[in-house]
């Protein structure tokens, strides 16, 4: 059977699962890989080791005899070694970085520094750092409590200030660890995480200032009034507003459950990059310890450390309310690791049917090259993500249809192909995407509204994004690496 036919039903199997079985995204992926793994043929699963793996003839016999239950058993393990421990920790640090009160005092200091007249940049920079450990709709739960109290001072900007959240948080959420879709995308492709990191956040930040533009012309266009909501009232303001600054944490501690772990992860990195092939043996001893500093299992885990101390200080949480907290955010951190982990193994099973040597034989036809690669990368995950609505589920189901045609063979850096993807993830979200409604019901926007302000942003971001990757693939194929 076709390579071809069989990502086709692959997709189709998830699309019908989420969309008209209505099934849970894991379950969803579960079925799909048991489908495409059933009928992936022998002679195909071969052509996949031999060619594309460049394993022995013996051994690739071996594994082709593999039982498909086994396959998705593997590949489902070695991702969720890759990206589980990440995951919880970051779900840890979101939870205690809202409950200590950190978060808000993020918001509020960068307010005060900003000032009134530049409130929308404030809103845009706090989203943006938030979303790095903390998903999107959880940002803007957190933030558009601000942004209608800035708007009832101002008596105006209101659109301006909620787009503004919208391109901050938003951008980070698909481009920069340890959010799980660019996580799994990074460890799927053999990304760096360091490396990650940097480009996600150097394209994010081209990607929300090019957002503003159009916060910008919509807040003249369709001037709004504050509104309101049936999920934040009133008393959910108050009692937000109200907190004193002496009731939240210093800044310095609140950053830093995030910006430790970023810079210990990229950090290295760059010293790395900076020491060059032949460090010197004083050099060599600096990266060991920096090596193991910037582990990014080990950084997410002395981050998670420093956000449980900081909201124990806090005394927000006492006893019970504080157990209670940590485990809600490792349930909902489990669900996504059973999410991630089944991707990944759906992702080994299309790649298992020879897909990444047809997509190859097509890009080398065309004659485009990276920037073949890359837009492929970028409108596979854009039709998955436009059909089922989760940004997250698109860009782990692209990457098993992109990343058997990626050879790290040192002519261009590949996290290029990883950051087409997280762009990818952006247009078009409409009806079927979480996102959409908790925007539209928290903003008090109707649903014409959403789609002209909040799908067009995130769109608009996307196409921002990969536009940034193409002429910097072109430009710099390397980056700075």
């Amino acid at each position: 059977m076709s390579p071809v036919v069989l990502l086709l039903i692959g997709i189709g199997a998830v699309l019908g699962g989420i969309l008209w079985l209505r099934l849970h995204a894991f379950l969803a992926l579960t079925l799909a890989a048991f489908v495409v793994g059933f009928l992936t043929p022998r002679e195909n699963l071969l052509h996949h080791w031999e060619v594309e793996k460049k394993e022995s003839i013996e051994v690739a016999g071996k594994l082709a005899d593999q039982s498909v239950g086994k396959r998705i058993a593997e590949g489902f393990g070695r991702t969720c070694a890759k990206v589980g421990l990440i995951i919880a920790m970051a779900a840890i640090i979101g939870t205690c970085l809202l409950e200590s009160g950190a978060a808000d005092r993020i918001v509020r200091s960068a307010l005060k520094l900003c000032g009134e007249k530049r409130a929308p940049y404030a809103l845009s920079g706090s989203s943006f750092i938030l979303g790095i450990p903390v998903f999107f709709d959880t940002v803007f739960y957190l933030m558009i409590p601000l942004a209608k109290a800035l708007a009832s001072r101002t008596g105006k900007n209101y659109l301006l200030y909620v787009l503004a959240i919208i391109a901050g948080g938003s951008m980070t959420h698909s481009l920069v660890p340890p959010t799980p879709g660019p996580l799994l995308v990074a460890g799927e492709l053999g990304v760096d995480l360091g490396e990650m990191i940097i480009g996600g956040l150097t394209v994010g930040i081209f990607g929300m200032m090019g957002g503003f533009v159009y916060a910008r012309w919509a807040n003249n266009r369709w001037p709004m009034d504050v509104r309101g909501s049936e999920d934040l009232t009133t008393e959910d303001l108050k009692t937000m507003a109200n907190r004193t600054d002496d009731e939240l944490p210093n800044l310095w501690l609140s950053l830093a459950p995030t910006l430790v772990p970023v810079i210990l992860i990229a950090g290295y990195s760059l010293i790395k990059q900076v020491f060059g092939d032949e460090p010197s043996e004083g050099q060599q001893e600096l990266l060991s310890v920096l090596a193991a500093l910037g582990d990014k299992n080990l950084a997410l885990t002395l981050g998670a450390g420093m956000a449980l101390w900081l909201l124990t200080k806090s005394g927000a949480k006492k006893g019970k309310e504080l157990v209670d907290a940590i485990r809600k955010s490792l349930g909902s951190a489990g669900s996504i690791i059973l999410i991630t982990g089944m991707g990944g193994a759906f992702g080994g099973i299309l790649q298992q049917t020879g897909i990444g040597s047809e997509v190859s034989a097509w890009v080398d036809g065309s004659g485009m090259g990276l920037t073949g690669i890359l837009l492929i990368a970028f409108f596979v995950t854009v039709v998955i993500r436009i059909a089922q609505g989760s940004a997250t589920v698109a860009m782990i189901t692209a990457v098993g249809i992109v990343g058997g045609i990626i050879e790290p063979n040192g002519e261009y850096w590949i996290g290029y192909v990883a950051l087409a993807i997280g762009c990818g993830a952006k247009p078009f979200p409409w009806m079927n995407d979480s996102g959409f409604w908790v925007v539209g019901r928290l903003a008090g926007f109707t649903e014409g509204e959403t789609l002209k302000t909040f799908s067009c942003i995130i769109s608009l971001l996307g196409i921002i994004g990969i536009a940034v990757t193409l002429l910097l693939a072109n430009l710099w194929p390397h980056f700075i690496f």
